[in-house]
């Protein structure tokens, strides 16, 4: 007889020399990203917790995590797909968000592959099942992360719908905070986010189904500028918008997403992505978490740069499609390439 053992949640490293991440399979999260500034000095450039029991308890708002089934929201948890209607969680009333109560970042991985060298890498692997958090189908999805060259690292992630056809849409939820993760908010961090378009949301942050040009309003990162310059004119908390992202050069078969720079310590981190949309959140409901040595975490003290589908693009006929059929193959990769200057 077989005896089931239940998987533990553990903490794995990838080191360089230059740069060193420290990653889970619970939720293949990152817990920590140490990057040189200007003058070589190491900094932790990503929110989260010295141990992995906070992660356990859920005491991260998605820090550092992969979220799944279907990132972001969707309207009233509800979808059809091929006649038949689903009814997802309702984690974040009115609207299910990032798979559900239980989704792909706080579920245990397999670790399948942990490679050290000049190229450390880790894979994890998750099979989720038909019917899970109200998802259509069984699905197996692996993520790798890999760091590629001195000071860059590349997240690629598959997954396979293996006998029904269901929406996938999976982000990497990192906070970043370039100046460290322990040095305040954001806000005079500059971006460039090479997006003509945003998708605008109603006041339960579902877009409506519109494409506009950022052209003129506060979503206007086409050239650099500080987050922090018109933040105020945002309705709500800050920003927490999908880019589509539609004007960037390509590296390796990977279009330029965003650029963010920390000014304080130089650091600047280039992202690059094959994923139509990009959402751009700066943290709004970060509220006096306690982080790692003893940090709090504030409004604003942490940017999420979420490459993925367009949100609630399961009931949106004009996004691009997140469906996926049985035997068809989702892959989805992103490239952090950290620099000085």
């Amino acid at each position: 007889m077989a005896v089931h053992q239940e998987k533990t949640a553990e903490l794995f490293e990838l080191n360089n020399g230059t740069m060193q991440a420290k990653i889970t399979n619970y939720g293949c999260t990152i817990t920590s990203l140490s990057i040189p500034d200007k003058d070589g000095k190491l900094a932790d450039v990503v929110l989260g917790f010295d141990s992995l029991e906070p992660y356990l308890k859920g005491a991260a708002p998605f820090f550092g995590c992969i979220v799944g089934r279907v990132a972001n929201r969707i309207k009233d948890g509800k979808f059809t797909l091929n006649g038949i209607e689903y009814s997802l969680p309702i984690n974040k009333a009115p609207n299910s968000l990032h798979g559900g109560f239980k989704g792909f970042d706080k579920v245990v991985w397999d670790v399948v592959e942990h490679k050290q060298g000049e190229n450390p890498s880790i894979t994890f692997k998750y099979q989720s099942c038909d019917g899970e958090e109200g998802y259509p189908g069984d699905v197996s999805a692996t993520a790798t992360y890999t760091l590629t060259s001195s000071t860059t690292m590349r997240l690629d992630m598959e997954a396979v719908p293996q006998n029904k056809p269901t929406p996938i849409s999976l982000a990497q939820h990192t906070y970043w905070n370039l100046a460290g993760h322990n040095s305040g908010n954001i806000l005079d961090h500059s971006i460039q986010i090479w997006a003509m378009h945003v998708t605008p949301v109603d006041q339960n942050t579902i877009p409506t189904g519109e494409i506009i040009p950022v052209k003129g309003t506060p979503w206007d990162f086409t050239t650099e500028k500080k987050i922090g310059s018109s933040i105020h004119e945002v309705p709500g908390l800050g920003y927490d918008h999908n880019y589509v992202l539609d004007s960037g050069d390509e590296k390796l078969g990977l279009k330029h997403a965003a650029k963010l720079k920390d000014l304080s310590s130089s650091r600047v981190l280039n992202l690059w992505t094959n994923a139509p949309g990009m959402q751009f959140y700066t943290g709004n409901y970060v509220n006096g978490v306690i982080g790692k040595g003893g940090a709090v975490y504030g409004k604003h003290s942490g940017v999420c740069l979420e490459t993925q589908g367009f949100p609630n693009a399961i009931n949106q006929p004009n996004f691009p499609s997140v469906v996926v059929e049985a035997g068809e193959k989702y892959q989805h990769s992103m490239m952090f390439e950290f620099s000085v200057e």
